[in-house]
């Protein structure tokens, strides 16, 4: 990475534990490691997918960031349009609604984020409120915010039960744009729409991205979504990040064999790729709460050697720009697709 380029988002070896207990007495036994020892950055101005298999800790990376949990150990660090680095994990709940206008999540369920109850003039304005603004300002505000995103001003007050789940989307994104924010982080925005509504979307996305400089964390676990959208990509396997790369080079050349795993599980219509066999992992993915020793991936991996079931992979850059946590990895060659023109 280019040192002049600015981050504005960095997780420094982030874990976040949660507690197993049992009986009356609510006795601890053990802990379900959700996010372990994870780092990354996001650039201004780019999009950066976490992608991964359901239960991977990626939906909990983000809820952190934005504290709808805190972390159990390590640092996050904002910083603001001033340049000011914050240090988002030292701040109370209290402190963090200050952060709100400048770090904002736009939901996976367009159903269930909206509040059945109120109308779309007080959805989408309701973080106005918190920022300070009232009255005709925040009216003036959400109808301009309602035409950036494809929506009619004249619905203005019906309630979302009216509007279709791309809609309703379009209604979450405008509540997390209203207050202007520096980074906005997408948990699985596209993914219980269905493939032309996530494409509209996704589309709708990359346009406000290029209008108003925002940078998004991007949390999906389909590769075919996350390669439309994103400058690089992390990928995570059971509450770790495997590989970071800029997102051409990472399907064309995955470092880590978990990560050719999910390429291979990715529709390909062209006919020369169809003769390519889908490599299948044998069992499940690791319990967080029960890691394996070594690297978490070794009991699917087929490259695995003596060393990945005994020593923690180191994560490491093997290339400019590009990280992974692979024994192996110079030593590999790893199938991944290439994009047609």
């Amino acid at each position: 990475m280019d040192e002049t380029e600015a981050k504005v988002l960095e997780l420094e070896n982030v874990k976040k534990y949660f507690t197993i207990e049992k009986g009356f007495f609510r006795k601890r036994i053990g802990l379900v490691k959700a996010v372990d020892d994870v780092s990354f950055y996001v650039k201004e101005k780019e999009t950066l997918g976490l992608v991964g298999e359901s239960g991977c800790g990626k939906t909990t990376t983000g809820r952190t960031i934005v504290k709808i949990y805190n972390p159990t150990e390590g640092s996050i660090t904002f910083t603001n349009r001033n340049g000011d680095k914050i240090r988002l994990d030292k701040l109370s709940n209290e402190e963090f609604r200050g952060m709100r206008k400048d770090i904002q999540m736009i939901f996976q369920d367009p159903y269930s984020s909206l509040d059945p109850r109120m109308t779309i003039l007080d959805v989408i304005g309701e973080p106005l409120k918190y920022a300070g603004m009232n009255g005709k300002a925040i009216e003036e505000r959400v109808k301009h915010m309602m035409e950036v995103v494809g929506l009619e001003v004249k619905h203005l007050k019906r309630y979302p039960h009216a509007f279709s789940g791309g809609q309703r989307q379009r209604i979450g994104i405008a509540r997390a744009l209203v207050t202007n924010p520096r980074l906005i982080v997408a948990d699985e925005a596209v993914s219980a729409l269905d493939v032309c509504i996530q494409a509209q979307i996704l589309n709708l996305m990359r346009h406000l991205k290029n209008e108003y400089g925002l940078t998004y964390l991007f949390i999906a676990h389909d590769l075919s979504v996350v390669r439309h959208i994103s400058d690089r990509v992390a990928v995570m396997y059971v509450g770790r990040i495997v590989e970071m790369s800029d997102t051409d080079s990472l399907f064309e050349h995955p470092l880590h064999p978990y990560t050719e795993a999910l390429l291979s599980a990715v529709p390909r219509p062209v006919p020369e790729n169809r003769k390519k066999r889908r490599n299948r992992l044998p069992g499940e993915a690791a319990n967080p709460a029960d890691p394996p020793a070594g690297c978490r991936f070794h009991p699917r991996c087929r490259y695995a050697v003596q060393r990945c079931r005994s020593e923690i992979p180191e994560w490491r850059e093997i290339q400019a720009g590009r990280f992974c946590a692979c024994h192996r990895a110079e030593e590999i060659d790893l199938m991944g697709i290439r994009r047609k023109n």
